[in-house]
């Protein structure tokens, strides 16, 4: 018997950066191989620009299939500029419109939930309650953590109320998935119960990249002999990218380039308004896209001073596919730096410090050969440690042991959504290892229902 899983995620395909991905190739892979019937519940692609993507300006609804995947979507307001009162008004459009109407779908098997949408967080425990199923969230990033230190304006006051909030969530669930360990503290100091936690790290969703660096570096308009230093991603608050801005200024010689979208694209244009050696690209082509990453000489991610432990950018996986040193300008001892010396495929750096990331390009541009070792220790790591397949295995097994924690449950005559006596689920630790191939890409087009009434 096929199970049915909902899947709760604000982002989902045809975004193409962040969570998107991983919940979209998530919910094909479970359909592919035939583990599951699966819904997904998203908003609509906004992701990173920030900005309702055209197909759904005015949607207030819609009904999709991708792939085979149902897709429930509903709209909710998108914030051109981040502040915790605009934040606030974002998650709350998800959870009213996501309870005012929820999938019409017949009961699941299973509430999955990516985090950090609190919103989706609720929902999929409210969901999850009221069909007496598993309730399994995946913590992509630490809301409460990310308010307090992201740099949102008002971001101290919200902090206190989004970790009593993602508390609340956690504790319902069965099981908890994480993506890095260095969550684990967190998570367990909210009150879930450390046996209750996995780590189910991402995974590189991007394949190696194939066109020659020199034919592409000629597309891009890249001269042979000038150093290329490139962010690709998000444009927001959390990282920080004034100090590549900085770095523009400093080093003439040296190219900059952010590529991607966020909300801060206009705020970093403004302040490196006139620099020849600054450029901005849109995000590319997931055809092309590691493609333009490898033709880079360095590449970059950067978080503010302040961010430690409320999150991984899933850019790292990308970066590391595309074979190129990278330079993380980021605080020691925060998950993004422990990372890096895993795969050991760049250098760590102080955050906000133009100076230090310079003095680290410059040393890698002046030694093209140790440059080229350093990455190419990025797809070993990626082959090792973040295949698509290791990934989506671990998430499967992460939904099976919930499933088979539930029967046993109900067998012993607990039901499946028996709570303690602080609210959270009476589990048992019995570890399940599933290992399964990745969904290839859907064959086919979409159907789709769309209501404009709203």
């Amino acid at each position: 018997m096929v199970r049915r899983v909902l899947l709760v995620s604000t982002n989902y395909a045809p975004e193409q950066a962040g969570i998107g991905p991983y919940a979209t190739q998530i919910a094909e892979h479970w359909v592919e191989t035939g583990h599951a019937e699966v819904h997904v519940l998203a908003g609509m692609p906004h992701y990173p620009n920030w900005r309702v993507a055209e197909d759904y300006i005015g949607v207030w609804r819609k009904e999709e299939e991708r792939a085979g995947v149902r897709l429930h979507r509903r709209r909710h307001s998108v914030p051109a500029r981040q502040t915790a009162v605009r934040r606030a008004l974002y998650e709350a459009s998800i959870l009213a419109h996501g309870v005012v109407a929820p999938p019409r779908m017949p009961a699941p098997d299973a509430v999955v939930a990516q985090l950090p949408s609190l919103a989706g967080g609720a929902l999929g425990a409210r969901l999850a309650r009221r069909h007496g199923v598993p309730y399994i969230p995946v913590v992509q990033d630490l809301m409460g953590a990310a308010a307090a230190q992201s740099g949102i304006r008002g971001g101290g006051r919200a902090a206190a109320a989004a970790r009593a909030v993602e508390s609340r969530v956690l504790r319902r669930a069965s099981l908890v998935g994480v993506i890095h360990e260095t969550f684990v503290p967190r998570v367990a100091a909210m009150g879930v119960d450390e046996k209750r936690i996995r780590v189910v790290p991402n995974w590189s969703h991007v394949t190696g990249p194939t066109r020659p660096r020199a034919e592409m570096r000629a597309l891009l308009g890249w001269r042979e002999g000038q150093t290329v230093l490139l962010h690709s991603g998000n444009m927001g608050l959390k990282q920080g990218l004034e100090v590549l801005v900085e770095a523009a200024r400093t080093d003439p010689s040296l190219r900059v380039v952010l590529m991607g979208d966020g909300n801060q694209r206009a705020h970093l244009a403004a302040l490196g308004a006139g620099l020849p050696n600054l450029d901005f690209l849109p995000p590319a082509d997931s055809a092309e896209f590691t493609d333009v990453l490898a033709a880079a000489d360095v590449l970059a991610v950067t978080q503010r001073s302040s961010v430690l432990d409320m999150s991984v950018p899933s850019k790292l996986t990308s970066y590391f596919a595309a074979g190129r040193p990278v330079v993380a300008s980021v605080a020691d001892g925060g998950g993004t730096a422990e990372e890096m010396r895993r795969a050991g495929a760049g250098v760590v750096v102080p955050p906000e410090d133009p100076a230090a990331l310079l003095e680290a390009v410059r040393t890698l541009a002046a030694d093209p050969e140790a440059a080229d070792a350093l990455g190419a220790e990025g797809p070993v790591y990626v082959r090792e440690h973040l295949s698509s397949e290791a990934g989506l295995g671990r998430i499967t097994a992460l939904l099976d042991e919930a499933l088979d924690l539930a029967a046993d449950g109900a067998a012993d005559g607990a039901g499946a959504g028996a709570a303690d006596e602080a609210g959270g689920p009476v589990v048992h630790n019995r570890p399940v290892i599933h290992r399964r191939k990745a969904a290839g890409e859907p064959a086919g087009g979409s159907v789709t229902h769309t209501d404009k009434t709203g």
